[in-house]
């Protein structure tokens, strides 16, 4: 499979450096300042990044994500989502590497075939990195004022932790 990937990568970069030079495009000159712009963005995009993975890290040690899982869990129940759940759906906004370790946990715990693991498999499908995906791309763009972006996403990822809870009970 690698090298069917690295075969398709290949020909992809040789069909755009021909592309270039029967235009009569510098391709070299061409790659060089995309490379520049590459950079430009990751240092606009790197803070904004680092702030996020810190204050994630920060959450998981203090023990915060744990209180706010025992406060919402009678809700969770009342609306039919696994409580288990709670603290996937607590990171996912937040943190994929901290959302996929948590289903890891909830999977080896319950089993991938059980109604949590089930939920948390749908769950991880089906929401969004919400605050990382915006920390990037507005980051990337300049954009300081995200308005509606952040309460829309929000929403969307408790439509997608719903759907996925009615999903897998079907499943």
């Amino acid at each position: 499979m690698d090298g069917v990937i690295s075969l398709s990568a290949a020909a992809i970069i040789t069909a755009a450096a021909l592309g270039g030079l029967i235009r009569g495009v510098d391709v070299f000159s061409a790659m060089a300042e995309g490379a520049a712009e590459g950079l430009k963005t990751v240092l606009r995009i790197f803070p904004p990044l680092v702030a996020l993975l810190t204050a994630v890290y920060m959450l998981r040690a203090s023990g915060a994500v744990d209180a706010l899982t025992s406060l919402v869990s009678p809700l969770l129940e009342l609306l039919g989502i696994p409580p288990e759940t709670s603290v996937l759906m607590l990171l996912r906004p937040i943190s994929g590497s901290g959302a996929l370790a948590s289903a890891s946990e909830l999977m080896d715990e319950y089993g991938p075939d059980s109604l949590i693991g089930r939920t948390a498999a749908i769950m991880l499908g089906s929401t969004e990195t919400t605050f990382y995906v915006i920390a990037v791309y507005f980051g990337a763009v300049g954009v300081k004022n995200t308005r509606w972006a952040v309460p829309a996403a929000l929403c969307a990822d408790l439509a997608g932790f719903a759907a996925a809870a009615f999903t897998a009970k079907f499943f």
